[in-house]
């Protein structure tokens, strides 16, 4: 079992940054490729990025490719989303997941086994 705890969200101006930290509890926390996905109003959840078990690799949706960045801890039990140049459009609710499969380019939501509650990231134009 994996307990997962997001933080870091809130209101920022366009081209401002913010990070997005996901505390994980479980000793198997090094062994789950992280995720996060977002859900804006009257959509549907979509994949953000991910990142391998070791943390060597990364895939990232291709509307966040260059401006955002995923990471992990894994002495601390936690990943981090680092978000530059945000946009209007980043204006979701932000969601950490972690799966027990290693294949971290599957951006099925389906794929993932533990979610986060999520925080709320608002991008004011």
């Amino acid at each position: 079992q994996v307990q997962l705890v997001e933080s870091g969200g809130g209101l920022v101006q366009a081209g401002g940054s913010l990070r997005l930290s996901c505390a994980a509890s479980g000793r198997t926390f090094s062994s789950y490729t992280m995720g996060w996905f977002r859900q804006a109003p009257g959509k549907e959840r979509e994949f953000v990025a991910a990142l391998s078990w070791r943390g060597g690799s990364t895939y990232y949706a291709d509307s966040v490719k260059g401006r955002f960045t995923i990471s992990r801890d894994n002495a601390e039990n936690t990943v981090y989303l680092q978000m530059n140049n945000l946009k209007p459009e980043d204006t979701a609710v932000y969601y950490c997941a972690a799966r027990s499969k290693r294949d971290y380019r599957d951006v099925d939501l389906r794929g993932y086994d533990y979610w986060g509650q999520g925080t709320q990231v608002t991008v004011s134009s």
